[in-house]
């Protein structure tokens, strides 16, 4: 692969990818990531709060993308 990046940590997380390998795993679920960014978005699944409304039909998220 030719891809290159400025920052040390961008290379570390696009070498997993390469390798398989999700060091990040989810107390809650078992489930694994690249990133632990990844991981915090994912651990948000497993909270009660869902602070966003859908405008359409009221369902609540608790993350803004899944409106």
């Amino acid at each position: 692969c030719r891809k290159s990046f400025v920052h040390r940590s961008d290379l570390a997380i696009h070498w997993c990818i390469h390798s398989g390998e999700k060091p990040y795993e989810c107390p809650e679920c078992g489930k694994r990531f690249w990133s632990s960014s990844g991981l915090i978005r994912h651990q948000q699944t497993h909270m009660e709060e869902r602070p966003y409304d859908c405008p359409e039909c009221r369902k609540r998220f608790n993350q803004s993308f899944a409106l």
